[in-house]
This record gives C-alpha cells, structure tokens and sequence, in this order.
C-alpha cells in the first residue's frame, strides 16, 4: 500500500513538472510574441492603446480569412524576414563583424 502511495506520489510530481514546463513555454512564446509587437512599432504609433492594437490584429485575422491569403502570407513572411535580416546586419554592423560591399549586400568578415 505505502509503495502505491510512493508511486501515486512520484506520478504526480512528474505531471506538476510536465504542467510547470509547458506553462513555461507558453509564457515564453507569449513573451516573443509580444516583443514582435513592440519591435513592429506599432506600441508606439497607436501610443499603447490596447484597443487599437486589438483591433488591428482583427484587422490582420479577417484579412487572412480572404481569397487572397496565401500571396498575403508570403507577401508578409517576405517582409518579415527582410526585417529580420536586416537588422542581423545592423548587428553585426555595431560589433564590427561585417564589411559592406559597394554593391549593398554584405559580406562577413
């Protein structure tokens, strides 16, 4: 009976710890989706007003509803990771890791 217990306990301290790591990782997909937000620039164009940003991201939802939403999508991933690139450049731009060809495009060091 006492190892039972042990066992019920320990299955228990295994679903608590499953339970704290996938809460974990919500938050922290929370928290990087937030950081897009804030790194897009629209906190500071709608001066953090909570209910324009929600009704942008409305906006966002019911354009992806439309026919169009596959050229939209990769229109935006585009967009998206020309950003991100971008200012992986300018990264490394700040910590002198990158030299710039006269062409624009850049080239490691």
């Amino acid at each position: 009976m006492a190892s039972l217990r042990r066992l019920e306990a320990e299955q228990a301290r295994v679903d608590a710890r499953d339970w704290v790591v996938k809460r974990r990782e919500r938050t922290r997909h929370l928290i990087e989706l937030g950081g897009l937000v804030v790194k897009s620039g629209l906190v500071e164009l709608t001066k953090d007003d909570r209910a324009a940003l929600y009704g942008a991201f409305l906006e966002l939802a019911f354009t992806l509803q439309g026919e169009n939403r596959e050229q939209i999508m990769a229109l935006w991933q585009h967009q998206g990771r020309r950003a991100f690139e971008a200012e992986a450049d300018e990264k490394l731009i700040r910590q002198g890791n990158i030299a710039i060809k006269r062409t624009g495009q850049s080239d490691t060091a």
